[in-house]
């Protein structure tokens, strides 16, 4: 049975400073971990370090992430070790390495501070989704349990669902009448296992979406198929602007833009809503994207790259 994804995203102390996870292939694109997957595994160290380590801190959220992937992941162990960068009355800074075999893939910033305490100036700046996406859900259970809504529908089985193995472990709900624009994907997601999304999840919401190069490929290519194409993350940043409940929450709602693609390099703009409409994080990625062969390649030495 596939682990749940709370399961998936585990992490346990090794020692103050030293945390294990451990990837498996059903949460992977091909034989990668979800670059989603592993952003939550930072996130969840960071959780962990911040109500164990540093407790005296009292800065349980994450509110900034950066992660760079310096080479891909793979299934199986991986550590995670911390470095206490900045401690501070109001914010706290860590930086994190991920590695696998002796060797560094991923590290990252993660600044942490406390947002049930957070005071200061707020304003209504009057920002809204442009252009709007279709209605919210008039019911969920019903478009969950029936699939009826006259606004969304659950996907089908998307491009190359048996490379991208971790598809099958959300439920995705697009506009039942088509995206609203070439280049930009809305869908509302939620867990197959029934798993509450939590802040720790976040940044697998983040890096969860559909094809966003289909719409336009077909938009330019007239007829021609899709190539297998993977499309690594190089660059991730998240900026997390609200605190979900304790228990988490059933839904999210995603959009995702691609603003310019450009020899092989794209960038990825990510808003995160909750049911009431309220921005729950940001997230902007580089993201290459090359063949499927790069992903499935054996490594040289252990020490093949992206």
């Amino acid at each position: 049975m596939a682990p749940t994804f709370a399961e998936a995203t585990a992490v346990r102390a090794v020692d103050s400073h030293t945390y294990a996870a451990d990837f498996n292939s059903e949460w992977c694109v091909g034989s990668v971990p979800h670059g989603g997957v592993v952003t939550s595994v930072f996130l969840r160290a960071a959780a962990t370090h911040f109500r164990t380590t540093l407790a005296a801190q009292d800065q349980p959220h994450t509110i900034s992430l950066h992660l760079e992937f310096l080479r891909r992941t793979q299934e199986g162990p991986a550590t995670l070790v911390v470095r206490d960068v900045k401690l501070g009355r109001q914010t706290s800074t860590v930086h994190v390495v991920l590695s696998q075999d002796g060797l560094e893939e991923v590290i990252g910033y993660l600044t942490h501070s406390n947002m049930d305490t957070e005071s200061g100036l707020s304003l209504k700046t009057g920002w809204s989704l442009r252009p709007p996406p279709p209605s919210p859900p008039a019911d969920f259970a019903a478009l969950l349990a029936r699939n009826e809504d006259p606004s969304w529908v659950k996907q089908a089985k998307g491009p190359f669902s048996k490379f991208r193995k971790v598809t099958s472990h959300v439920r995705t709900f697009l506009p039942r009448r088509g995206q609203v624009e070439p280049g930009l994907v809305d869908e509302w997601l939620r867990l197959e296992s029934g798993d509450r999304f939590t802040n720790e999840s976040i940044g697998f919401v983040a890096d969860f979406f559909p094809l966003t190069v289909e719409g336009l490929w077909h938009r330019e290519q007239k007829g021609k198929p899709l190539p297998s194409f993977w499309f690594p993350t190089a660059v991730l940043n998240l900026d997390v602007k609200k605190t979900l409940p304790p228990g988490g929450v059933e839904w999210l709602f995603v959009r995702v833009r691609a603003k310019s693609i450009r020899n092989g390099r794209m960038d990825i703009e990510v808003v995160i809503l909750d049911e009431v409409g309220e921005v729950v994080a940001l997230s902007h990625h580089v993201v290459l994207v090359v063949s499927t062969e790069r992903n499935i390649a054996g490594r040289r030495n252990g020490r093949t790259k992206i």
